[in-house]
């Protein structure tokens, strides 16, 4: 059976092709899903492939707080959470960078941070943690027109980094092996990749080298 068979992942975002492509890869492989979303009607069906649906607005930190709540009174303790709330808006180089477009950009480091805040507790308990966002080539590279989406990756891929130092650091001061892990994917474009991210998403509990903190390209390449 795979690793990740028997442990619960949520998927925060979930309501795009990505999410369903990971929740699929996910119950197929025996994994209880959680599906996050902002729509009871585009979280049907992830429903469909059996996963709980929840519907939330990640970027409001109450909410997730109360979703925290719901799943913890059912008995739910997660072993995983891929973050997947994004979204695009550039160009126009500088100037054409509004703030309007940055702040709704800025949504998904402020989901991140509200999720991975409510569920670190859940990651450093389980037996195998893990953790990962879903990045961007920009951020080596960043260009004027996507300079306002440059930025907001940069800022979740540093946020995720501090996730995988305080794993690491729960562990030592625990005198423990190190057993949760924050990994960062980095693609040019998630088009054509869904599978490819859920595969990696999955193979994060059957990796035999740690990752925890590491940069992981997904090109869907062989």
């Amino acid at each position: 059976m795979p690793a990740v068979a028997g442990r619960s992942v949520l998927i925060a975002g979930a309501t795009s092709a990505v999410g369903l492509a990971a929740a699929r890869a996910l119950t197929d492989a025996g994994a209880r899903v959680v599906a996050v979303g902002r729509s009871a009607e585009r979280l049907e069906p992830l429903a469909g492939l059996g996963a709980r649906t929840e519907v939330a607005d990640l970027a409001d930190e109450a909410q997730v707080a109360r979703l925290a709540e719901r799943l913890r009174g059912d008995g739910i303790a997660l072993d995983g959470v891929l973050c997947l709330v994004g979204g695009w808006r550039g160009g126009g180089g500088l100037a054409g960078q509004t703030e309007a477009d940055y702040r709704v950009l800025e949504a998904s480091f402020t989901a991140l941070r509200h999720v991975s805040r409510a569920f670190e507790e859940d990651l450093v308990r389980s037996p195998a943690g893990r953790l990962a966002i879903i990045s961007s080539t920009a951020v080596a590279r960043p260009l004027a027109g996507g300079a306002n989406y440059a930025a907001i990756k940069a800022a979740s891929e540093a946020w995720a980094r501090a996730i995988a130092q305080g794993f690491a650091k729960h562990a030592r001061e625990a005198r423990e092996p190190e057993r949760a892990e924050a990994v960062i994917f980095r693609v040019a474009s998630l088009a054509g990749l869904e599978e490819a991210v859920a595969e990696a998403f999955v193979g994060l509990w059957e990796a035999d080298a740690p990752v925890n903190g590491e940069i992981v390209e997904v090109s869907g390449r062989e």
